[in-house]
């Protein structure tokens, strides 16, 4: 059926593309797989990190604790200017939960409160001394207690004594002389409260306020935000008296009277607070809202919220919540995370990018002939691209379908509309790779196709301008990121790509050189391998850029995230090594029971060990201010800081020396060498004793104590009793249980450093962003590989045709198998050593720019152990190593099925193509 000049072929284009699928139904089930992988892939990799993202944002809310996510709404007690019976009006349950549902209907969507942690009622703002002597007074002074009525008590407790308080038949009001309360178990056992104790609650120009215990209980879900927003109400507080020198402590507990109750507050001293606390709810907030969250949050502090809130409860009432800060956090964390996952994202995503193209290439070229004569026989352009992009678009359209419906149930979470753009970018590149390298191939009609290898084709004037723009791009992102880091813009995300993208470039520009010098030299050789294999890889195709960009970016991307994953890795073992000191640490406050030091020496994985002791309340010159000081054996401990990095030094320099009066030698940090500089000064111990020492040596850390101000001196010139032995390092790789085993009844806290250095992966923000990270550099070295396969694969046919003559003239398999490998060889040594070296000096390029801690620590180690990139030796190595040995495997296992095949069909098919 023939294609005319006007675009429309005579008839149906149905049956033109049907036949053309049928001919080749392995090329079209190949292109729809990997349409399918591809579109799979991309439609995942934003919901991934929505849920990520998601998940960072609520475990930053449930982390930041109730009591500064939820936001409280409090007024004042009612004006003293109403009745009585109006002010008792104001606090009853109908009042204040009409007000509730009010205040819940100025909270600003996306925003949203949760009903069964939000609650509302009255409680006393000042603690009551009360003149109950059976209640405990640690320090003579009697305990004071807070009322409250809290809507839900029912539902957010669980009785273990008692009943609930009820309220009288009558209407309660300030004037009445009792009521009724429960007690959570944790007050009635640290207060020596049970059903039927009273206690008598000072009245404010009336008589005491009897309130009669009626029952305990034990909250359900004491972590909630009903009963963590305000902790005292489940957990009473021994409170120290503030300015007190003697440190004079009185109990502190809550009385939870009836909602109907709410009204006798009245009654007793100091202000009482109308309370509505909105919880937020967690479960349908989403990271890509956070701007909206922050303006709801802004709006009832201080906005149009605040307007309405006060509009319905009272012109005095205040909304304080700590939740706009949390977002601000979460904020900022996510803002130092996002970008590195972006790097990643934009080299995986350019590598697919050049193998749906390859793919594409690779079809035109398979059918180069066809539609050469499709163009001879008067084929229009148009034409001919439609009917090309109509055979792919039902090959990819469907397949790109697949791979989002794949996406979407292997990744629930997350937005789809991002997830259905990209897996339609991947679709739209794919359907039109072909019809494009096709118009660009036939756009002039010919007959006989021209030299196209890499050492006749010139750059174009067209090539060049495109190069050089890649330059200023390429220049102008890595400036930005250097200068403003990852956080600049999607430039500087896109740095490591435009290098990667510009080294290829060149190397393709400086490849014909090498080869055009070593052709002379290779003519002279004895045999034809090595001649042959340096003239065909010279005779490659000058559309090897594709494969060698894909290489370069791949290779690339992967030395990048490589690093990246290692200096995470690095950040978080050196954290971990400076919080525990060792691989090892067995520390209690009193001294170690005799034994236990031996006993974890001789667990199985335990290396060397050091005990010591360690004093944190020594105080230099008597003084207020204590540092830590740590009395250790000398010998093993210059030794543990050897190995660790944590400080090295000689052991002489802070040996004891042997005249007993002269100061101990000291090894200090910088902060406390400043302070008490190198004159022997007096420290007094916690145990009473003193002694005299001389900072020799200075050191920014130490296994002994972690922080900025620490002392270590030889345990040796210490007394009997403040040289007992508090704490024991070791290196290995001891078994926790067993470690803790050995250790047990002793009192004494036991950390690894391996369990330290898990725990700093502070939010699933740095966990899940490490794993997508992970997941695109993987993805993108796979795509490497199938674009490495293509290239290969296009070359098969004739490589197959060629080998089979040269056996036909004497060539044995092994020189067929040598001329294979040394023919690919060359192009894929120069992806190797293009790619290692962009990507190391990618590396050094922009590690000023590129701050880790964000990813690889939480907020709080961030100042102790700055996370650097740095190039990786294996990440580096490896990628590479691969390619090569990929090459050599590909190229043998060629020789051998050619060779497997025999000659004959070989030599047809060349004759027929």
């Amino acid at each position: 059926m023939g294609i005319g000049r006007s675009g429309r072929g005579r008839g149906l284009a149905a049956p033109w593309i049907r036949t053309r699928l049928r001919a080749a139904p392995a090329a079209a089930w190949a292109l729809a797989l990997l349409v399918a992988l591809t579109a799979g892939l991309a439609a995942a990799f934003p919901r991934a990190v929505d849920q990520y993202q998601d998940d960072g944002l609520r475990r930053a809310l449930d982390a930041s604790g109730a009591d500064r996510s939820t936001v409280q709404v409090s007024a004042p007690q009612p004006d003293g200017a109403l009745s009585p019976a109006e002010r008792a009006r104001a606090l009853r349950p109908k009042t204040l939960a009409r007000q509730f549902e009010q205040v819940g209907e100025a909270v600003r969507e996306p925003l949203a409160a949760d009903p069964r942690q939000s609650s509302y009622g009255a409680r006393t703002t000042e603690a009551l001394a009360v003149p109950e002597k059976w209640i405990p007074q640690p320090s003579g002074l009697p305990a004071k207690v807070v009322l409250a009525a809290q809507s839900g008590l029912a539902d957010h407790s669980t009785l273990t004594a008692g009943r609930l308080p009820r309220a009288s038949t009558a209407p309660v009001t300030a004037d009445t002389p009792e009521v009724e309360a429960a007690v959570s178990a944790e007050t009635a056992e640290n207060m020596n409260i049970a059903p039927g104790s009273v206690i008598h609650v000072p009245g404010e120009g009336r008589a005491p306020l009897a309130v009669r215990v009626t029952g305990v209980f034990t909250p359900r879900d004491p972590g909630g935000a009903y009963w963590s927003t305000v902790p005292l109400l489940r957990t009473p507080a021994l409170m120290t008296v503030p300015n007190s020198p003697e440190r004079l402590v009185y109990w502190l507990g809550a009385l939870h009277l009836a909602p109907e109750a709410a009204p006798a507050l009245l009654g007793v001293p100091g202000e009482l607070s109308r309370y509505w606390h909105l919880a937020p709810a967690t479960a349908p907030l989403r990271s890509h809202s956070l701007s909206g969250l922050r303006s709801a949050v802004a709006a009832l502090e201080s906005g149009p919220g605040l307007r309405a809130v006060r509009s319905v409860t009272d012109e005095r009432t205040e909304v304080r919540t700590d939740l706009d800060e949390v977002l601000t956090g979460f904020e900022r964390l996510r803002s130092g995370v996002s970008p590195l996952v972006a790097v990643a994202a934009v080299g995986a995503g350019t590598v697919a990018a050049v193998v749906l193209v390859m793919a594409g290439g690779l079809a035109a070229d398979r059918r180069r002939t066809e539609l050469a004569l499709l163009r001879a026989r008067g084929a229009s352009l148009r034409g001919l691209t439609a009917r090309l992009a109509g055979e792919t678009a039902v090959v990819a359209v469907p397949a790109g379908a697949v791979g989002l419906g794949a996406a979407l149930l292997l990744a629930p979470e997350g937005r789809r509309l991002p997830a259905l753009l990209a897996a339609a970018v991947v679709t739209a590149v794919a359907v039109l790779a072909l019809p494009l390298r096709a118009l660009a191939a036939h756009r002039t009609v010919r007959v006989h196709d021209t030299r196209a290898d890499v050492t006749s084709v010139r750059p174009s004037r067209r090539r060049t301008v495109a190069e050089l723009t890649l330059v200023v791009l390429a220049v102008g992102a890595v400036l930005t990121l250097r200068r403003r880091g990852t956080a600049g813009d999607e430039l500087a995300a896109a740095a490591p790509v435009l290098v990667a993208v510009i080294a290829a470039l060149v190397l393709l520009r400086l490849y014909p050189l090498p080869l055009r010098a070593l052709a002379r030299p290779a003519a002279r050789l004895r045999g034809t391998v090595g001649p042959l294999s340096l003239a065909r890889a010279a005779r490659g195709s000058a559309s090897a850029v594709l494969p060698l960009l894909a290489l370069s970016v791949a290779l690339t991307t992967a030395a990048f995230g490589g690093s990246v994953v290692a200096g995470v890795h690095d950040a978080r073992d050196r954290a971990a090594l400076l919080a525990v000191g060792a691989d090892v640490r067995v520390e209690r406050i009193a001294p170690l029971p005799a034994g236990l030091p031996d006993r974890v020496a001789d667990l199985p994985g335990v290396g060397a060990t050091t005990t010591m002791s360690v004093d944190y309340q020594a105080k230099p010159h008597a003084g207020r201010q204590s540092v830590p000081v740590a009395g250790v054996d000398i010998a093993s401990y210059a030794g543990l800081a050897d190995r660790t990095g944590l400080g090295a030094f000689g052991a002489d320099e802070v040996r004891r020396p042997t005249d007993p009066d002269d100061p101990l030698p000291a090894l200090a940090s910088p902060v406390v060498a400043e302070a008490y500089g190198t004159r022997p000064f007096p420290v007094r111990l916690g145990d009473g004793s003193e002694i005299t020492v001389r900072i020799a040596l200075v050191r920014a850390s130490t296994p002994a104590v972690s922080g900025t101000e620490f002392l270590v001196v030889d345990r040796a010139g210490l007394g009997d009793e403040a040289a007992r032995p508090t704490a024991v390092l070791a290196t290995g790789d001891p078994d926790g249980d067993a470690l803790r085993e050995a250790t047990a009844g002793s009192d004494a806290h036991v950390r690894l450093r391996s369990e330290e250095r898990d725990r700093f992966v502070d939010s699933p923000l740095q966990s899940g962003a490490e794993r997508v990270y992970t997941a695109a550099v993987l993805a993108g070295a796979g795509f490497a590989v199938l674009a490495l396969l293509l290239a290969l694969l296009r070359s098969a046919p004739e490589r197959a045709a060629l080998l089979a003559r040269l056996r036909t003239m004497g060539l044995t398999r092994a020189e067929g198998r040598r001329l294979l490998i040394l023919e690919s060889l060359p192009q894929s040594v120069l992806a190797v050593l293009g790619g290692t070296l962009t990507g190391w000096a990618t590396i050094r390029l922009l590690s000023p720019g590129l701050d880790l801690t964000a990813i690889a620590l939480p907020a709080d180690q961030v100042a102790a152990v700055p996370a650097e990139l740095r190039a990786d030796a294996l990440s580096l190595a490896l990628p590479a190593l691969g390619v090569v040995l990929l090459t050599v495997g590909v190229a043998t296992v060629q020789a051998w099925w050619t060779g497997r095949r025999g000659a004959v069909g070989e030599l047809r098919a060349g004759d027929t193509r």
